[in-house]
C-alpha cells in the first residue's frame, strides 16, 4: 500500500515542501523541465561551484584524450583488474563489492588494505595509457561500520537506527564509519541509503530506517554530514570520505516488494515518499548519487533520462556524480554488461563495471564515441563531475592513502571508543514489545538460561553485509573485539553473583528461574532476503517449539527477537511472557543486556527508549505503512514501551494464517522469460545464458521460433546430455503456490522419439533440487502439437519452495528435441494436473 499524498499534510509542514496536495491545480505540462517543475523542488546546495576549480577542470580535460575520459567513467571491482590494468588504463575508481578482499583473503589485515590502496592509488597517477595522472578512488560498501574489514565497529543496521529516532546518534556513528574507512586508505563510502521501505517483504528492508519519509530526510542529512564534514567546516578534511546517497529511486516501493522491481508510484508519491532522503542528503553535501537497480513504471532508473539528469541534475541542481550499481546498466533493455551507450546518454557518469565485462564496455563507449552514438559533451559532462568530486575531496593535493593523517592507525579500527558509540547505538534502538507483569528487566541474581540459535551468535546478530556480502559463512572469530548477546548477558550476571546456563536447544541441567531465548531471522543481503509474505519460520517453527516447550516447564520466557524487519510473529508472542526487538544490533551485542538486566539491587540499569519506526503487521500478508488508509497494524509506528508502563498486547492473538485466494499465476515464459528469470543452458558442467535469437552450448541448441506471435516459443535441441532452465541469480520465496496446491504447467510440443527420461525440475540448490519424469505423459501426446502438460508441486518433494533458484528445468542424457512456449505456476490447480502427488 502507498502512502497517500492527502495524508501528509504534518509531513509536509515539517520538511517545507510544496505540491504535497495531488489534487492541487498544477502547471500545464509542456515538455520535460515543466513536468519536473510541477513536482520536483530547486535545491538550496550548500557546496558550490567555484570558478578557479571550474578553470582547473577545464585545463585537465583540454589534456585528456578520450581513451583517458572513459577510463574516468569506469568502475571495475578488485577481483577483476590488476594493479597492472589500473596503470594501463587509469581508470576513475574501482570498488570491493561485498565479499571482496585484498589478495581474495577474508581475513586480509588493515595494513593488506592499505597496500592495496597505495597500490592501486599509484598506478592511477602513473597510468601508462597517454599519460593520465589523474587519481583513482576505492569505493567500498562500508553501510553499519566498515563491515568488510575483520575487527570493524558493526554498528545496528539501518533499521534499529530509525527505531532510535535520533539523528546526532547518526551524524556520530557516520564520523566514527569515516574514520575506521580511513584507516584503511579507503576515500569514498556507498552509504547511506536513503529507501523509504513500503513492503517488508523486501529483502532489503533492515537497509532503511523508516516507512516514514520525514525520518529519512533527517537521518540522510545527518549521515551525510558524519561522513563527509560541514560544507562549512571540515568538508571532506583528512577524516572524512565521500558520501553516496543511494539508490535513486524508489527501491524501497516495489510493487509486492520485489527486490530490483517496478515502483508504480505517481510522480507526486515518488517525491513525497521515496525522494525525501535525497533531499536531506543532498542538501547536506552529498557528492555522489547511486542509480537504482529498479524501474518507474517499467523504466529501468539506470537509462531513465527524465530521473536522471532532467530531475536530478537539472531541476534539484545535483552537480556530483551519478554512480551505477552492480552492473545495473545491463539490465537496460537493448543493453548487456558490456555494450550500453543508452545509461552514460540517460544521465550515468560512472559505470559499475564488476567482472571482466570492463574491458569490452570501454572499448565499445571509446567506439560510440568516435561514431557520434555517445556524444562528446555527453562524456566531457560526466568526466567534469567526476573531476569536480575529486578536487572537492582534495585527492590531487592530499598525501597517497599510505601516507594520510589516519592511514595504518589501526589501533582505530574497533577502538573502545568507537565501540562505545556502537554499544549505546544498541542501547537505543531496542523495542520492548510486550512484557507481561513486568518481567523486565531481569534481576541478574537469579537462575537464567540463555537459549536459542541468536543467543551466543554474533555473525546472526550482525546479518548480512558483514565480513561477507550475505552475512553468512561467519564464526563468533570473525569478529574479534565484538561481542554476543550472551557474553553480555554473563557479563551482568556474574558481576552479581547470579548464574547462567547457555544452551541452543533449550535443555537445562537446573531448572531457571526465566529463560531469555534469543532467535529470529539468518543473515541475508539483497536478492536472498525477498519474501512473499511476512510469516516468521514458516513451514518449520523451530523457535516456537523451543518456546512451547519452556512454557510446557512452567518457566517464564523473555524473547530476543533478531531481525531486519517486522514480522508477523503472533505464535511466539503468545508463547512469551516478554518480547523485544532488537533487530540486527552488530558487534556489540553486550549493549542488549544493559538494557534487559537490571541492576545487582533490582532496579533500572539502562530503559528502553526505542520505538518502531515501522508498523508492525496484524496478519502476514499486511503491507501496513503509518498515513495509509484504514491503518490496523498490530503495533503501530511509534510503539515502544519502557519501564513501568503497562503491556497491553493480548496473550490470544490470532494465529490462524488464511490462505492467499487472490494468488494469481506466477508467469515464468509467456512469449519471452519474465524477469527476473533467465533461460540458462547447461552442458558438459558449464552454462550459459540465451543473450539471442540462438544460443549453443554443448549438447544443447535453443532458438527461438514464431508460434501465435513474433519468435513467442523456444526450441530445444538436445543432442546428449544436457539442461535448459529458467532461473535467477536470487532464490524466490514461492511457498504460497506450494500452500495453495499449485501446478507447474508448461506448454509444450514434441517432435521425434521420446527419451526414456524427460526430466521436468524445480531447485533451490544443488542440494535440494527436484525432477519429475514427464517421458510417459508426452509419449501420449500427439506429435508436432501444442499441449498443456501440468504437475502437482507436491511431485518435488524435498524443494524449499522458501527459496527457489530455478522455478523450471527441462533435462534428458539422449538426443530429443521439444519445444515450449508457456511456462508458469497455476494456484488451486493440483487436483487436475497431468501427474499428481498430493494427497486427496
Amino acid at each position: 500500500m502507498t502512502l497517500q499524498t492527502r495524508t501528509l499534510p504534518l509531513l509536509c509542514a515539517a520538511l517545507v515542501l510544496s505540491g504535497c496536495n495531488d489534487n492541487s491545480p498544477q502547471p500545464k505540462d509542456t515538455g520535460p523541465a515543466d513536468k519536473a517543475a510541477q513536482h520536483w523542488p530547486v535545491l538550496q546546495l550548500p557546496v558550490s561551484q567555484q570558478p578557479e576549480l571550474e578553470q582547473r577542470i577545464s585545463d585537465m580535460m583540454a589534456k585528456m584524450t578520450l581513451g583517458q575520459k572513459i577510463a574516468q567513467m569506469m568502475q571495475p571491482e578488485i577481483r577483476d583488474i590488476s594493479v597492472e590494468d589500473m596503470r594501463q588504463y587509469g581508470f576513475g575508481s574501482f570498488l570491493n563489492g561485498g565479499g571482496a578482499f585484498p589478495n581474495d583473503n577474508k581475513h586480509a589485515t588493515p595494513q593488506d588494505w592499505i597496500a592495496l590502496a597505495e597500490a592501486m592509488y599509484q598506478a592511477s597517477v602513473d597510468a601508462s595509457l597517454d599519460g593520465s595522472s589523474i587519481p583513482a578512488i576505492w569505493g567500498t560498501d562500508a553501510v553499519h561500520g566498515h563491515n568488510n574489514v575483520i575487527g570493524a565497529t558493526l554498528f545496528p543496521h539501518n533499521i534499529g537506527l530509525g527505531a532510535a529516532h535520533n539523528p546526532a546518534l547518526i551524524e556520530q556513528i557516520a564520523r566514527v564509519t569515516a574514520r575506521e574507512v580511513m584507516v584503511t586508505g579507503i576515500d569514498w563510502v556507498f552509504a547511506p541509503t536513503v529507501a523509504v521501505a513500503r513492503d517488508d517483504r523486501w529483502g532489503r528492508t533492515y537497509e532503511s530506517y523508516s516507512e516514514n519519509p520525514a525520518v529519512v530526510h533527517d537521518y540522510a542529512a545527518a549521515i551525510v554530514k558524519g561522513l563527509q564534514g560541514a560544507p562549512d567546516a571540515d568538508f571532506l578534511g583528512s577524516e572524512r570520505v565521500i558520501s553516496t546517497v543511494k539508490h535513486f529511486i524508489g527501491d524501497g516501493g516495489t510493487v509486492a516488494g520485489d527486490d530490483q522491481g517496478d515502483n508504480i508510484a505517481t510522480e507526486q508519491q515518488l517525491f513525497d515518499i521515496h525522494a525525501q532522503g535525497y533531499v536531506g542528503g543532498l542538501q547536506a553535501g552529498a557528492q555522489t548519487v547511486m542509480a537504482s537497480f529498479n524501474s518507474w513504471h517499467g523504466s529501468k532508473i539506470h537509462g531513465d533520462k527524465y530521473l536522471l539528469t532532467e530531475v536530478l541534475k537539472d531541476r534539484m541542481g545535483f552537480d556530483g556524480f551519478v554512480v551505477g550499481d552492480w552492473n545495473g546498466h545491463g539490465q537496460i533493455p537493448g543493453c548487456t554488461n558490456d555494450n550500453c551507450a543508452q545509461a552514460a546518454l540517460a544521465g550515468l557518469d560512472m559505470y559499475m563495471v564488476p567482472t571482466p565485462a570492463w574491458k569490452p564496455l570501454y572499448h565499445n563507449l571509446i567506439a560510440q564515441a568516435e561514431s557520434g552514438e555517445l556524444p562528446l559533451s555527453r562524456i566531457d559532462d560526466a568526466v567534469r563531475r567526476i573531476l569536480r568530486v575529486k578536487l572537492r575531496a582534495g585527492l590531487f593535493d592530499k598525501p597517497s592513502p599510505a601516507k594520510r593523517p589516519l592511514s595504518g592507525k589501526t589501533e582505530l579500527i574497533g577502538s573502545a571508543e568507537h565501540r562505545a558509540v556502537a554499544h549505546d547505538a544498541v542501547q537505543q534502538s531496542l523495542v520492548l514489545l510486550k512484557n507481561n507483569d513486568k518481567l523486565l528487566p531481569l534481576v541478574p541474581t537469579q537462575r537464567i538460561l540463555i537459549t536459542g540459535e541468536g543467543a551466543d551468535n554474533i555473525g546472526m546478530q550482525s546479518g548480512g553485509w558483514s565480513i561477507s556480502w550475505q552475512g553468512t559463512g561467519n564464526s563468533n572469530s570473525d569478529f574479534p573485539g565484538g561481542s554476543s548477546i550472551y557474553a553480555g548477558i554473563k557479563q551482568a550476571v556474574d558481576a552479581a553473583g547470579g548464574q547462567l546456563e547457555l544452551s541452543t536447544d533449550g535443555s537445562y541441567q537446573h531448572k531457571p528461574d526465566v529463560a531469555v531465548v534469543v532467535f529470529g531471522e539468518q543473515p541475508y543481503a539483497e536478492g536472498n532476503g525477498d519474501l512473499d509474505n511476512l510469516e516468521f519460520q514458516r513451514g518449520n517453527k523451530t523457535a516456537l517449539a523451543l518456546l512451547h516447550k519452556l512454557k510446557a516447564d512452567g518457566i517464564k520466557v523473555v524473547s530476543l527477537f533478531i531481525s531486519g524487519r517486522p514480522l508477523w510473529v503472533n505464535p511466539e508472542l503468545n508463547a512469551s511472557d516478554a518480547f523485544v526487538a532488537v533487530w540486527l544490533p552488530g558487534s556489540e551485542g553486550v549493549g542488549v543486556a544493559d538494557v534487559i538486566m537490571a541492576k545487582a539491587d533490582g532496579s533500572v540499569n539502562v530503559d528502553f527508549r526505542g520505538k518502531l519506526s515501522f508498523s508492525w503487521p496484524a496478519t502476514p500478508q499486511q503491507q501496513a505503512n503509518v498515513g495509509d488508509n484504514d491503518y490496523q497494524p498490530l503495533l503501530p509506528y511509534g510503539f515502544g514501551l519502557r519501564y513501568g508502563e503497562q503491556s497491553t498486547l493480548s496473550n490470544k492473538l490470532n494465529e490462524q494464517v488464511a490462505l492467499d485466494n487472490s494468488l494469481a499465476d506466477l508467469v515464468l515464459f509467456e512469449r519471452a522469460v519474465k524477469p527476473p528469470y533467465q533461460l540458462v543452458l547447461h552442458s558438459d558442467g558449464q552454462s550459459q545464458n540465451m543473450d539471442s535469437s540462438v544460443a549453443q552450448l554443448g549438447n544443447i541448441a535453443v532458438r527461438t521460433f514464431d508460434n501465435n506471435v513474433q519468435e513467442d516459443a523456444r526450441r530445444l535441441s538436445f543432442s546428449g546430455e544436457a539442461k535448459v532452465s529458467l532461473s535467477s541469480a536470487f532464490p524466490a520465496d514461492l511457498r504460497t503456490y506450494q500452500e495453495t496446491h499449485s501446478s507447474l504447467q508448461i506448454t509444450l510440443q514434441h517432435s521425434g522419439e521420446i527419451p526414456e527420461l524427460v526430466l521436468l525440475g524445480i531447485d533451490c540448490a544443488a542440494e535440494c533440487a527436484a525432477q519429475v519424469n514427464i517421458a510417459p505423459q508426452l509419449r501420449q501426446l500427439a506429435a508436432g502439437k501444442w499441449h498443456a502438460l501440468s504437475v502437482d508441486l507436491g511431485c518435488f518433494a524435498g524443494v524449499d519452495f522458501g527459496r527457489v533458484f530455478t522455478p523450471m528445468s527441462l533435462a534428458t542424457k539422449t538426443p530429443m528435441q521439444l519445444s515450449f512456449s508457456d511456462v508458469r505456476l497455476i494456484p488451486r490447480t493440483a487436483e487436475q494436473a497431468t501427474i499428481r502427488c498430493s494427497a486427496g
